[in-house]
């Protein structure tokens, strides 16, 4: 059976130099496996479907109904600072809660295996101060 690894990481690393080498960095460390990147617009759209027309809804659900059950692990991107986004950290702790190896990947590329601890997770209102900080 492939692994299929899922990248949780901050959306402000979308589309840069350093999402791409830190993904090669995963297919080195994990040979074969299938790395699951959520900066697809496929998860764009799911997120959407679930976030809903009135924008009632949780489009995080999404990516804990479809995307996450089954993946075989995860590698999750924290802040320089080491602290995790609020939406990456939800996302390795359900991966974690549902038995599955969990790691962590520092800017420089270095994967060890990650243990879930709440001082180092952000709310939502200092993920989105860091993420689109103007």
């Amino acid at each position: 059976m492939p692994q299929i690894i899922y990248f949780g990481h901050p959306v402000n690393f979308y589309n840069t130099e350093k999402e791409s080498e830190l993904i090669q960095k995963i297919q080195l460390e994990f040979p074969g496996a299938e790395i699951e990147n959520p900066n697809q617009l496929k998860h764009q759209e799911g997120y959407k479907r679930y976030k809903g027309k009135d924008g009632k809804g949780n489009g995080m659900d999404y990516f804990f109904k479809e995307v996450l059950p089954p993946m075989t692990k995860g590698v999750f991107l924290p802040f320089e600072d080491g602290k995790f986004g609020a939406g990456v950290f939800k996302e390795a702790n359900f991966m974690d809660e549902s038995g599955k190896l969990i790691y962590e990947i520092s800017l420089e590329g270095i994967i060890k295996v990650m243990e879930i601890d709440l001082s180092r997770a952000l709310s939502v209102e200092e993920t989105r101060e860091r993420v689109y900080k103007k």
